[in-house]
């Protein structure tokens, strides 16, 4: 499976695992919605659900669900800062455009 985290998605992930307490790892999916049609989805995971796909990098699991690992192959996961606001990034080359919103995206 061809998703990936750098090094601070890893480390953020990690970090709100420990605060929480609990938790294998993260869920990355699509769920329908938004102008554009699809938008990005994230969740801790505390059972994984049948089916699912397992990346591991840098010590941290991140969960895939079978139906949206298509829109989500080749997709790199990141984490920054821009000015004030942080949060996770995500690079993917199914992606053929955005809302002006950022909120979703079409393939």
């Amino acid at each position: 499976m061809g998703i990936t985290l750098t090094q601070q998605a890893a480390d953020h992930i990690s970090r709100y695992i420990e605060k929480r307490g609990k938790g294998l790892g993260l869920r990355l999916g699509v769920r329908t919605t938004g102008c554009s049609g699809m938008a990005y989805k994230l969740e801790y995971v505390d059972e994984p659900a049948p089916g699912d796909q397992v990346v591991e990098q840098f010590g941290v699991k991140v969960f895939v669900d079978p139906k949206s690992l298509p829109f989500l192959e080749g997709t790199q996961l990141d984490y920054g800062r821009e000015g004030l606001n942080e949060g996770f990034r995500f690079s993917n080359p199914n992606e053929k455009a955005t809302c002006g919103c950022g909120e979703s995206f079409t393939v």
